[in-house]
């Protein structure tokens, strides 16, 4: 939203599962392990929202055409095509991405599976605060498939790597997994 839309219209992220007593569209999905999202209006209308339609004391309750605002909707409409197009021109995720775990350091080894889109350009790391909600940081680093972040603890931090093709489109970022090599045979 914030590359494609004007700064007039930005959603905010809110981290918790829905509202208080009611659920949405997406919740059947999470519960099936699968990531989505639901937008909403921040402050919502309940004389227009969750009741049957009637007047009552002359009030006009139920969701009903002439308390759409289509404007509102066009613009989230653009939010879930910026999305999609986003995902859609995006290379693939990184795949069999690891933490490797046999150095007990503050440094950050990571290992992934290389890309095959031919327009690949580089790998980015990405990481955050154990807390933050959001990628705080990212490391454009090449087109390799290991890397090693000097100096951030992958006990401290929670890592992502990325793929960027050529125009700049950015994979999500995949999680590594914690990985041990086994120990060399003599």
């Amino acid at each position: 939203a914030k590359e494609y839309l004007p700064s007039t219209f930005q959603p905010t992220l809110i981290f918790r599962r829905d509202r208080f007593g009611r659920g949405g569209d997406h919740t059947a999905f999470n519960e099936e392990g699968f990531g989505a999202v639901r937008f909403t209006e921040y402050r919502e209308d309940y004389n227009h929202q969750h009741q049957n339609v009637r007047v009552e004391k002359g009030v006009q309750y139920g969701d009903l055409p002439e308390f759409v605002d289509f404007g509102y909707i066009a613009k989230v409409t653009r939010v879930n095509v910026a999305a999609l197009a986003s995902l859609a021109l995006a290379p693939a995720r990184p795949s069999n991405a690891v933490v490797l775990t046999n150095r007990l350091t503050n440094d950050t080894d990571l290992q992934w599976a290389p890309n095959h889109e031919p327009d690949l350009d580089h790998y980015e790391i990405v990481w955050r605060d154990t807390d933050a909600p959001m990628w705080q940081h990212s490391r454009a680093v090449g087109n390799v498939t290991t890397y090693t972040v000097k100096g951030l603890s992958k006990d401290n931090y929670v890592f992502g790597i990325r793929a960027v093709d050529k125009a700049g489109h950015r994979s999500p970022a995949t999680f590594p997994k914690p990985h041990r090599e086994p120990p060399a045979r003599k």
